[in-house]
């Protein structure tokens, strides 16, 4: 369910992409606080990403999946043409690439992805599109 969702987004298809989805989900942004609700809200904030990023794509590196569950960590790369819509405003175009790490974990129930609560760095987002430093790396 997870892959099929990666791959319809890395071309665009928003509807391929909530396929998956039960019509109640519920995704959250925990480094935002921002939450989307049904197909239509997961595809709202797609339409976001793609928005300011264009050219976006996800790569998937691990994914880990139980019964109920499905645990997968990716990273998110793309161009920053166009304005991000952030909960602390709109992000004007920087002209800059970005690659971002995510982890997204997601509940399974009736055989459709529940909800899911997504992870992903801004400071390091922030950091490569030139809006803040970059952060010191661990023991420097």
């Amino acid at each position: 369910m997870v892959r099929e969702g990666h791959a319809a987004y890395n071309e665009h298809d928003f509807d391929g992409a909530v396929t998956n989805y039960a019509e109640d989900a519920v995704r959250f942004m925990v480094p935002t606080g921002e939450s989307y609700r049904g197909k239509e809200g997961y595809k709202r904030y797609l339409r976001g990403w793609t928005d300011a990023f264009p050219d976006s794509a996800t790569e998937i590196t691990a994914l880990h999946a139980g019964e109920d569950f499905v645990v997968v960590e990716f990273v998110g790369r793309g161009t920053h043409e166009g304005t991000l819509k952030s909960a602390a405003g709109d992000i004007p175009a920087t002209g800059r690439r970005v690659e971002i790490p995510f982890c997204e974990v997601h509940e399974v129930r009736d055989g459709k992805l529940a909800s899911t609560r997504s992870y992903f760095d801004v400071a390091g987002m922030l950091a490569q599109l030139g809006l803040m430093p970059a952060p010191e790396a661990a023991g420097a």
